[in-house]
């Protein structure tokens, strides 16, 4: 939607993702993402952490289902998705105002790790991309040939482009 801020994070969760059920029977995923900051002090010869961001942030639907399953606590993680802020009245009576990310791709970080991906199915055939618009997530595969070729075809021989006897009487000329 337009005019919405975009933000990318990268940071460590600051424990579980929490999975809960709307009353509509939608899954939403709560988790916290910590950012921080390291500087390179001079004078100091060292690094230094700088202030922490502490990101507040949900998932909805599939998304909410993998990350419940597929994160935990302390693990550094990627995370790309919309911020929005509220306002709301506190118990005790005052306004509050927060910012809150609501996630639109996720996954962990490699700097630091190694990961093994598992390919979810999806609503039908739909992945994002993934399943390659296929039900069953398998690459399109190419039509089968019913009739050979004919000899004279160039590319007929897995694409390298000749046939062995293309350039016996070479006149210089191009073939096409």
């Amino acid at each position: 939607m337009a005019g919405e801020t975009i933000l990318t994070i990268v940071g460590n969760l600051t424990a579980d993702p929490e999975l809960r059920t709307t009353g509509t029977g939608t899954q939403v995923c709560g988790f916290t993402i910590a950012s921080t900051p390291r500087v390179w002090n001079r004078q100091a010869n060292q690094y230094e952490d700088g202030q922490s961001l502490f990101m507040r942030c949900s998932a909805w639907r599939d998304l909410a289902g993998h990350c419940a399953q597929s994160l935990s606590k302390g693990m550094r993680v990627i995370a790309t998705g919309r911020l929005s802020q509220r306002s709301y009245q506190a118990q005790d009576g005052t306004n509050r105002t927060v910012v809150e990310m609501t996630v639109d791709e996720i996954g962990p970080s490699l700097r630091y790790a190694t990961a093994q991906v598992t390919k979810q199915g999806g609503r039908n055939g739909y992945q994002g991309g993934g399943t390659y618009g296929n039900p069953n997530g398998q690459p399109p595969q190419p039509p089968q040939q019913t009739t050979p070729p004919p000899a004279s075809d160039p590319w007929a021989n897995g694409g390298s482009g000749h046939t062995p006897d293309m350039f016996a009487a070479d006149t210089g000329d191009p073939e096409f």
